[in-house]
């Protein structure tokens, strides 16, 4: 049985549909067989990150409401055999998610996949508590910004109280994907340091990714940052998280400073 991802976060814009499309096709990469699958009901864009739009046929909610059958809707990613798409709809609404079609859906993908990997919509509505639901892992993404960060804490109190994990008395595995991270301006004070959203949030550092034009250029080719140019220094962040998750120890880099940064952040709040 593959495990499943939650990508989420409290805030919109924080970057966690280019993570979900990044690290899906990192893991798959590494030779994983891995499905994103599109939570976002009605902003439907993970589809045009991973340059598959036009080849949207059915989607999640088809799937859910028995108009079409799971393998109808999985999108095979052109360049990776082993990635996959779930996309979401774009005409339907939230209300069109059931917890009884999500969890068939879930199961069902679990049973196929290595890693299945669910892209939330942000905030703590009905389409995000559904994607963490039935998460084994999630990943929190948020900005070094005070908004960001606050909003973070919430979903972390989420994914503590309103998951199957949770419910069942078991502790939900939490990591922090830092991202748009500015050394220059963290150290003008313009952003939070990476110490201080540690303290904040006080969950395992899965990554820092730093903030750079090669995202929104691999975006705009519509292509996963990790397959655009797998020698950027986000791809590069993206490839050591995917590795982190394999459960591999590797150290964290913060962009502009030389050291690693295991010591002083998985010695103290590794998972």
């Amino acid at each position: 049985m593959g495990k499943v991802l939650v990508v989420t976060s409290g805030k919109g814009g924080v970057g966690k549909t280019t993570s979900s499309a990044a690290l899906g096709a990192a893991l798959a990469q590494g030779g994983a067989k891995v499905v994103v699958v599109d939570f976002d009901v009605g902003l439907r864009n993970l589809d045009l990150v991973m340059g598959a739009e036009r080849r949207v046929v059915y989607d999640l909610v088809n799937v859910i409401k028995g108009e079409a059958k799971l393998t109808q809707a999985l999108i095979r990613d052109k360049r990776l055999e082993n990635l996959y798409l779930l996309p979401a709809s774009q005409t339907r609404d939230k209300d069109n998610l059931t917890e009884e079609g999500v969890e068939t859906v879930i199961t069902a993908l679990k049973k196929a996949f290595d890693w299945v990997i669910c892209d939330s919509p942000a905030g703590i509505e009905r389409g995000a508590t559904l994607a963490m639901r039935h998460a084994d892992v999630a990943i929190v993404v948020t900005n070094p910004e005070v908004s960001s960060v606050r909003d973070s804490d919430r979903i972390i109190g989420l994914l503590d109280s309103k998951t199957l994990k949770a419910e069942a008395g078991a502790e939900m595995e939490k990591h922090l994907l830092l991202t748009r991270y500015d050394p220059a301006r963290a150290d003008r004070g313009d952003m939070l340091k990476v110490d201080d959203v540690l303290e904040i949030l006080s969950i395992p550092l899965l990554g820092i990714i730093p903030e750079s034009m090669d995202v929104l250029r691999a975006s705009n080719l519509g292509a996963p940052v990790t397959l655009a140019d797998g020698q950027s220094a986000p791809a590069k962040a993206y490839f050591d998280a995917a590795r982190r998750l394999n459960g591999e120890t590797v150290s964290v880099s913060v962009p502009g400073e030389k050291r690693g940064f295991f010591g002083k952040l998985f010695g103290r709040k590794a998972a």
